[in-house]
C-alpha cells in the first residue's frame, strides 16, 4: 500500500495478503522522520492503530524512506494496546465510579489518566512512575501518614496494574536495564524498535542495522553499476549459518534523491512492457537508461533540486534496475562470490538465503514483497515466452543482465501452496577452464590431462552428480577444449554454458534453444527433435546442456552416429556410472545396445568435511563404458575406473587398469594414430604432458601473480599453441615428445605472459 502525495496526514491503511496483515501509516507531508523509538507522539498514535486493528503482523511508515516494523516488534505494541484496551474497557480504571472507591475521585483520577495516557506514548515510563507511586504510598503507610482502608484500596489497585504490565512482554524485555531509565529519556527503545528501510519507489525491505549480538567475520566490496558498495559477513554464536548483509545504493541516498525517483518510477510504471523489449535485454537497458536520465533530469529542475552528472547517472541506473530490473536481486547477483539465491514462500515473510562460495548457506538482511514476487514473475513470462500459472506452475528460464548470467526455476501454486517462490542459480562471468578447476582442486593436473585427451579423441561423455556438483561448469571447461575451428552445436533448455563467451574468443558455435521437460505448452521446439536437427546441420560437435526426459534417445542416436565422428557430451543427474545407467535405461527407456555408445562417465560430487559444515566439489570418478557387456554392466564389469578419489588424500588417483594401459576407449582413440597404435608408453606421456601444461598454467598464475592466466582467453591460446608445438615435434621426432613439447610451450607462455 502505498499513499499518494496530498494524502491525509496519519491515515491509516490494512492490506491483508498471505495470511499477513500489514498496517500502513501516511507520513507523507509530515515533517519529521517517524519513529517510534524517537516519537512518543507516533508510538502513541501506533498503538491506537493497533487499538484498532487487532492482529497486525507489519507497521510500515510510508515516507520518501519507508519504515517497516516486523512481527517481533509490532508484537511487543501490541501487547501494551491489548492491556490498555483491558484496563480502559473492562476494569474501567477511568471511570469516577471505580476510582470513587478509593475515595479522592479527582486526585486518584489525574493520576490514573497520566499513568494509562503514558502507556501508550511510553510505556516503560508508565511502568516506572506507578512503580514510584506504588512505593509513595508504602512509605506513608510505614510512617503513619495515611493508612486508612481508601489508600490501601488504591495500592492494591496500583499493584495490579503494576503487576499486569511487568508480565507484557514490552516490560519483560528490558526489565533487567529498566532501572536506568527515567520518564522522558527513550534511549530504552533505540534497541527494540529498530526498522527496516524500505524506500517509497522499491517494496523490498533491507535490516540496515548490523546485529548486535553478531561477531564480524569478513567485508569486502562489489562494484554496482559503477559504485562500491559493501557487504558484510557476520556469524552468530550459536548459529550455523552466517550472516551477508549488505547495503544497497538504494538505501543510502538522500531524501531528495527518494523524491526523483518516486517521481520517475510513477512516470515509467505507466509503461506495459512488450515481450520483444525482452529479446535484446542490453539494448532495451540502454533505451531505458537514457529514458530515465532525461525524465530525471527533468524532475529535478522542476523541484529545483541540483544533480552533478555521477548522481544523475546513478539516480538512472537505480531507476532502470527498480522498473524493468529485477530491484535487488541484481544487486545481489553483481557479487561473483555467490552462487545461489533462494527466494522461499511466503515470500515477504522470509529473508533471501544465498549460497556463498566461501561461507556457504547465509541469510541475508534483505526481505522482498509480494509486489517484487508478483513483478519478477511477470518479468520472466514475457522474457522467456514460457507460461506461469495454477495450469503451468514451473518455470525454467534465464536472467541476463550486463555481464551477468543466472538460471531461474520458479514455482508457483498449487506446488507452492505459499505462493510464488524462486531459485536463481549465478553462473560465473566468465567460462571455468580446467586450470580454475584444478587452482580449486575439483579435479588434478592428471584428470585434466585425461579429459583434454578424451576430448582430442572426439569421445562420448556424460557429466554426472548431484544438484549443484558443478556438472554444467565442468562441461563447460571442456567445451574449451574442443578445438575452436571445430564447429560446436549447444543445445540447452535454460541457457547455461557460456556460448558468448567462447564466442568473443574464437570459437565456431550454433546454439539451440528448446523446450524444457518441465513445460508441456509453449511454441519452443522440443529437445529431442533439436538434437536430431542438429544432425542435419553438417559435421559438429554436439553439446546438450542436461539430459532431463525423451531427448535421451535422440542423444544417443547421435552417439550411436559418432555426431559425424566429433565430440559428443552432455550433463546427467546421477551419482554412479551405474546410477547414469539405470536412469537412462530404466527410467528414460534408452535401450541398452544404444547406452553403450558412451565411451566414458564423469562423476562429480561435493564431498562433506567430517563436522557436516562445509563441502566442496570434486570429480570423484571417471569410468569408461566397455562394450562386450550384454545386460547389467556391473555384474558383466561393463564399467570400468580409469580415475578414482582417494578422500584421505583428497585427490584422484589412476587406476591400475589405467596405468597398465587396459583402457579400451584409449585404445580404440590411438588404433589410427601413427606412432601411437601399441605404443603406451606414449600415449601416457601424452596425458601427462597435458596435465603438466594445465598445472603450469596454474603455478605461473601464482608465481605472477596473474589469475587471468587460468581463465578462458589463455587457456584457449595455451591449447593452440600446444597443438602447434606437438604438430612441429612430431614432424621432426615421429611423437609428440613430452620433453621436447613442455619446454617449447613453457617459452611461448612466458612470451606471452608479457602481453597480459
Amino acid at each position: 500500500m502505498v499513499f499518494k502525495q496530498g494524502a491525509t496526514l496519519y491515515a491509516v491503511e490494512v492490506d491483508r495478503k498471505e495470511g499477513e496483515s500489514i498496517l500502513y501509516v501516511n507520513y507523507l507531508g509530515a515533517g519529521f522522520v517517524p519513529s517510534l523509538a524517537e516519537n512518543p507522539e507516533v508510538m502513541a498514535r501506533t498503538i491506537d492503530s493497533l487499538i484498532e486493528n487487532p492482529g497486525v503482523s507489519r507497521i510500515v511508515f510510508v515516507q520518501q524512506k519507508n519504515y517497516n516494523y516486523p512481527f517481533e516488534q509490532v508484537a511487543l505494541l501490541a501487547d501494551i494496546a491489548q492491556l490498555y484496551v483491558y484496563l480502559v474497557k473492562q476494569e474501567r480504571v477511568l471511570s469516577p465510579e471505580r476510582l470513587s472507591l478509593f475515595g479522592d475521585v479527582g486526585r486518584y483520577h489525574s493520576e490514573i489518566s497520566y499513568f494509562i495516557g503514558l502507556l501508550r506514548s511510553d510505556p516503560v515510563a508508565s511502568y516506572l512512575e506507578i512503580e514510584k507511586a506504588i512505593e509513595k504510598i508504602k512509605k506513608a503507610e510505614a510512617s503513619g501518614s495515611y493508612a486508612d482502608l481508601n489508600s490501601k484500596g488504591y495500592l492494591r489497585f496500583l499493584e495490579r496494574i503494576h503487576d499486569l504490565l511487568e508480565k507484557t512482554k514490552l516490560i519483560s524485555k528490558v526489565k533487567d536495564v529498566v532501572k536506568t531509565y527515567y520518564a522522558g529519556d527513550r534511549s530504552i527503545y533505540s534497541n527494540i524498535f529498530r526498522p527496516d528501510i524500505m524506500p517509497n519507489f522499491t517494496f523490498t525491505r533491507l535490516v540496515a542495522q548490523l546485529p548486535e549480538d553478531a561477531k564480524l567475520v569478513d567485508q569486502y566490496v562489489i562494484d554496482v553499476d559503477g559504485e562500491e558498495i559493501g557487504v558484510t559477513i557476520l556469524k552468530k554464536e550459536n548459529d550455523s549459518s552466517y550472516i551477508y548483509h549488505i547495503m544497497p545504493p538504494e538505501y543510502i541516498l538522500e531524501e531528495e534523491h527518494h523524491l526523483l525517483l518516486n517521481l520517475g518510477k510513477s512516470v515509467l510504471i505507466e509503461h506495459q512492457p512488450k515481450a520483444e523489449e525482452f529479446t535484446d535485454p542490453d539494448r532495451t537497458r540502454a533505451v531505458f537508461l537514457n529514458v530515465s536520465r532525461d525524465l530525471l533530469r527533468d524532475l529535478a529542475e522542476s523541484k529545483g533540486i541540483s544533480l552533478s552528472y555521477k548522481e544523475l547517472n546513478n539516480l538512472a541506473k537505480i531507476l532502470v534496475r527498480q522498473t524493468i530490473g529485477s530491484g535487488l536481486i541484481e544487486v545481489l547477483l553483481m557479487d561473483d562470490r555467490l552462487q545461489d539465491i533462494f527466494l522461499n514462500s511466503p515470500i515477504a515473510q522470509n529473508p533471501v538465503f544465498v549460497r556463498h562460495s566461501e561461507y556457504g548457506e547465509c541469510v541475508t538482511n534483505v526481505i522482498p514483497s509480494y509486489e517484487d514476487s508478483d513483478s519478477w514473475a511477470t518479468k520472466l513470462r514475457l522474457q522467456s515466452g514460457r507460461p506461469l500459472d495454477e495450469a503451468n506452475p514451473i518455470l525454467d528460464t534465464d536472467l541476463v543482465f550486463g555481464k551477468v548470467r543466472a538460471r531461474v526455476a520458479a514455482i508457483q501454486r498449487p506446488l507452492s501452496p505459499n505462493g510464488l517462490a524462486y531459485a536463481i542459480r549465478r553462473h560465473r562471468d566468465q567460462p571455468w577452464t580446467l586450470p580454475l578447476f584444478i587452482h580449486n582442486k575439483m579435479i588434478n593436473s592428471f584428470c585434466a590431462g585425461l579429459l583434454s585427451f578424451m576430448i582430442d579423441g572426439s569421445r562420448t561423455l556424460l557429466i554426472a552428480g548431484t544438484r549443484s556438483s558443478g556438472k554444467t561448469s565442468l562441461l563447460g571447461s571442456l567445451m574449451l577444449e574442443i578445438m575452436p575451428k571445430v564447429r560446436a552445436i549447444i543445445i540447452e533448455d535454460t541457457l547455461e554454458l557460456p556460448v558468448d563467451s567462447l564466442r568473443k574468443i574464437g570459437y565456431n558455435i550454433q546454439r539451440m534453444k528448446v523446450r524444457s521437460a518441465l513445460t508441456e505448452t509453449t511454441s519452443e521446439v522440443e529437445a529431442s527433435e533439436g538434437i536430431r536437427a542438429s544432425l542435419r546441420l553438417g559435421d559438429s560437435a554436439l553439446i546438450v546442456g542436461e539430459v532431463r526426459s525423451s531427448e535421451a534417445k535422440a542423444l544417443y542416436e547421435a552417439m550411436r552416429v559418432g555426431a559425424l565422428a566429433n565430440v559428443v557430451a552432455g550433463t546427467i543427474h546421477g551419482a554412479s556410472p551405474y546410477g547414469v545407467f539405470d536412469r537412462i535405461v530404466n527410467d528414460l527407456g534408452v535401450p541398452i545396445t544404444s547406452f553403450k555408445a558412451s565411451d566414458l562417465i564423469v562423476v562429480a560430487n561435493p564431498i562433506k568435511t567430517p563436522d557436516g559444515l562445509h563441502s566442496m566439489k570434486r570429480v570423484v570418478q571417471v569410468s569408461e563404458v566397455r562394450k562386450h557387456w550384454t545386460k547389467d554392466p556391473n555384474e558383466e564389469k561393463g564399467f570400468v575406473d580409469l580415475l578414482r578419489y582417494n578422500v584421505e588424500k583428497d585427490e584422484l588417483e589412476p587406476t591400475d587398469e589405467l596405468i597398465n594401459g587396459e583402457s579400451e576407449i584409449i585404445k580404440e582413440i590411438v588404433s589410427k594414430v601413427k606412432g601411437w597404435a601399441g605404443n603406451w608408453d606414449a600415449i601416457y606421456d601424452n596425458i601427462l604432458l597435458r596435465g603438466s601444461i594445465k598445472q603450469e598454467i596454474v603455478n605461473m598464475a601464482k608465481k605472477f601473480s596473474k589469475p587471468e592466466l587460468m581463465e578462458a582467453k589463455f587457456n584457449s591460446m595455451s591449447n593452440d599453441a600446444f597443438h602447434k608445438i606437438s604438430d612441429d615435434v612430431t614432424k621432426e621426432f615421429g611423437l609428440p615428445l613430452s620433453e621436447k613439447v613442455f619446454p617449447a610451450w613453457k617459452d611461448w607462455a612466458l612470451k606471452e605472459i608479457k602481453k597480459f
